[in-house]
């Protein structure tokens, strides 16, 4: 298949905002369909072709799958942010959203398509560039959270997490909805399903990750993906560009 897909992990000082640099190019002559799934992320997309000019724009967390037509002879590059980025980088809320996603300038962060020939020296500008927006302290009970967060994939209950955090269960959900517009059990949820890609592309189509049954399982498997487990699986055409670099990793 003429495309292909790679992606780089931030190193560790900006890891409290970044999951990962990620790039998809479609060198074929055909348009082909992909769908990225939701992995709560706020993406900060990068893309062109030979007939299309530099399009910049950042989209909201997403919560089922997004479905895009990739342009022939075209490349995506995108940043995976943490939520945290939104306040600390960005300096924004989810009402600054307008239907999802906010278009930016095309030499956002001084990046322009010179630096779009490499996808290493794409990463080591924009990480240039978070270093130095990243200056400012976070708040300690905000970076508790999201670090027992992620590192339990979701699996954590929100009282759980609002006694080893020290903040209550209603100031946590007000803060989250507030800056983010969801509940912080919607984000655990999302994190759950992103953590069970691990199972599913070895074909372990049961639930591994706190699911109350199978059918709870494969109910969030199709809220959040747009099929069943078995469905995900197969991945027909590689159309899942996210899972199909993770079942390559053999």
């Amino acid at each position: 298949m003429d495309s292909s897909y790679q992606q780089i992990l931030p190193i560790t000082s900006i890891s409290d905002f970044i999951e990962k640099f990620w790039v998809f190019k479609n060198n074929g002559e055909e348009d082909r369909a992909i769908t990225i799934l939701p992995d709560g992320c706020f993406e900060l997309f990068f893309t062109f072709s030979e007939l299309e000019p530099l399009n910049v724009f950042l989209l909201k967390p997403q919560s089922e799958p997004s479905a895009k037509i990739s342009k022939a002879q075209s490349v995506i590059y995108s940043i995976s942010f943490k939520l945290l980025a939104l306040e600390y980088i960005f300096k924004m809320r989810n009402q600054d959203f307008k239907e999802g996603k906010l278009k930016l300038s095309e030499n956002f962060w001084d990046i322009n398509k010179s630096d779009l020939t490499s996808f290493e020296n794409f990463v080591d500008k924009a990480t240039s560039k978070i270093k130095e927006l990243t200056k400012e302290n976070i708040d300690v009970r905000k970076r508790n959270l999201f670090q027992l967060v992620y590192a339990s994939e979701g699996s954590m209950t929100v009282k759980e997490l609002s006694g080893k955090v020290f903040w209550s269960s209603r100031l946590i959900n007000l803060y989250f909805n507030y800056q983010f517009g969801f509940s912080l059990k919607s984000f655990c949820n999302l994190l759950r399903f992103q953590a069970s890609f691990s199972h599913v592309k070895e074909g372990k189509l049961y639930p591994e990750k706190d699911y109350t049954d199978q059918n709870h399982f494969i109910k969030e498997v199709k809220r959040f993906s747009g099929v069943v487990p078995k469905e995900l699986f197969k991945n027909a055409e590689d159309r899942f560009i996210h899972f199909t670099a993770l079942t390559k990793k053999k």
